[in-house]
């Protein structure tokens, strides 16, 4: 696991860093919020850990490519569904616009 079991993530409070294990490979790794740097990288761990399940390969850095390509397919998928809204979203912003074109004209013949 990326937070290792047998000892927690040590942070450094004073450079912002954080000590993960990835693959049972240790990493010292730095940013402005070491909780999250912890979840990225079980979250990467997983991944790999599960690609290694399902391949013979043991290179770590072959197993790393494949992880990332499986990260990078999920975060396309995401993006591609986040980039067209579903089809009841779009129906009731259509009703919504109709809505809102009729109380401007009505104003309109009011005002």
């Amino acid at each position: 696991m990326a937070t290792a079991t047998r000892q927690p993530p040590a942070k450094d409070t004073a450079n912002g860093s954080v000590r993960v294990e990835i693959f049972d490979q240790v990493y010292n790794l730095r940013g402005s919020d070491p909780a999250y740097i912890v979840k990225l990288a079980e979250y990467v761990d997983m991944k790999m850990r599960a690609v290694s399940e399902q391949t013979a390969t043991v290179d770590s850095v072959r197993l790393a490519v494949l992880a990332a390509l499986n990260i990078a397919d999920e975060y396309h998928l995401l993006k591609k569904k986040l980039a067209s809204p579903a089809p009841e979203v779009k129906q009731r912003t259509s009703k919504l616009e109709s809505a809102l074109d009729e109380v401007l004209q009505d104003t309109r013949r009011i005002g």
